[in-house]
């Protein structure tokens, strides 16, 4: 763990070292998501292609907000945030996104799933927040009720009308994206 030389008043350096790998890794997902969004943006095609492009360049710029906010709480800390890429690829534990050109079912399948590690892995910052300090706290807080509401607007468009996602609990984003592409939406 980092010892940052100095932290805001009130919150320990050891703290806020610790708030800091914790915030590292957030940063690093968020990153890591707004270039997802970038690909499947450019890699989409098929019915419901421009509503779908033009979302998520809402999605896009909403994430780098997010991480914006996330480095720069790592500096209010003492740190040093680091969005570089090699550091991004060594510090990661997940492969890179793994659909190309595809339809917009498959995507948006695809997708779901990585806001579910997105905000699953939010949720446990929040968590891991909660007993350090209140401000990261609000910050990850906000950040996971709005990573839900881009959720939602991705399953708006892969739900059938049985209220059922179309990519039917599948685990990879290969097998998401599969399962939906042939889906039937009428279901």
């Amino acid at each position: 763990m980092l010892k940052p030389s100095f932290s805001p008043s009130g919150l320990s350096q050891e703290k806020a070292g610790e708030l800091i790998e914790n915030l590292q890794d957030r940063l690093v997902a968020l990153v890591d998501l707004s270039l997802v969004l970038k690909h499947i943006h450019w890699n989409v095609v098929g019915a419901g292609f421009l509503s779908v492009h033009e979302m998520l360049d809402d999605h896009v710029i909403g994430i780098r907000q997010m991480s914006d906010a996330v480095a720069e709480r790592i500096a209010t800390l003492g740190g040093v945030p680091n969005g570089l890429i090699g550091h991004m690829t060594k510090s990661r534990d997940w492969d890179d996104y793994s659909v190309g050109r595809a339809v917009v079912p498959a995507h948006l399948a695809a997708l779901d799933l990585v806001y579910d590690g997105v905000i699953g892995d939010h949720r446990e910052a929040i968590s891991y927040a909660a007993d350090r300090d209140p401000v990261t706290e609000d910050l990850l807080v906000g950040q996971a009720g709005k990573l839900e509401l881009y959720q939602w607007f991705v399953r708006a468009h892969i739900e059938n009308t049985s209220g059922e996602l179309m990519h039917g609990g599948a685990e990879s984003e290969l097998e998401a994206a599969s399962t939906a592409a042939t889906a039937d939406p009428l279901k």
